[in-house]
């Protein structure tokens, strides 16, 4: 069964960047639907993008034109580029696949100055 491993996440200033990954051990990554989540203090657990088995991808509204989720097969990773970050972006970032009911630890993003 895949398991996925989050990275990347960190303290950064508002108007900043970071680039999350998501890496996949286990089961056939090159199939797999691989959404990104996020979870800030107090509220539920919302999608933030996903990136389909061919690559095509979609958005939350917050997220677009700031965010970018991609994918290595050939690494297993895929990955989240955040850019023009806000304070509200502050959250727990998870990625799951869509066929596996498996949540990882997550990763940490805070944005403040």
């Amino acid at each position: 069964q895949v398991q996925l491993v989050e990275s990347g996440g960190g303290l950064v200033q508002p108007g900043g960047s970071l680039r999350l990954s998501c890496e996949a051990s286990g089961g056939i990554f090159s199939i797999y639907v691989v959404n990104w989540y996020r979870q800030a203090p107090g509220k539920q657990r919302e999608l933030v993008a996903g990136i389909s088995s061919g690559s095509r991808t979609n958005y939350a509204d917050s997220a677009k034109g700031r965010f970018t989720i991609s994918r290595d097969n050939a690494k297993r990773t895929v990955y989240l580029q955040m850019n023009n970050l806000k304070p509200e972006d502050t959250a727990v970032y998870y990625c799951k696949a869509v066929q596996v009911d498996y949540w990882g630890q997550g990763t940490q993003v805070t944005v403040s100055s």
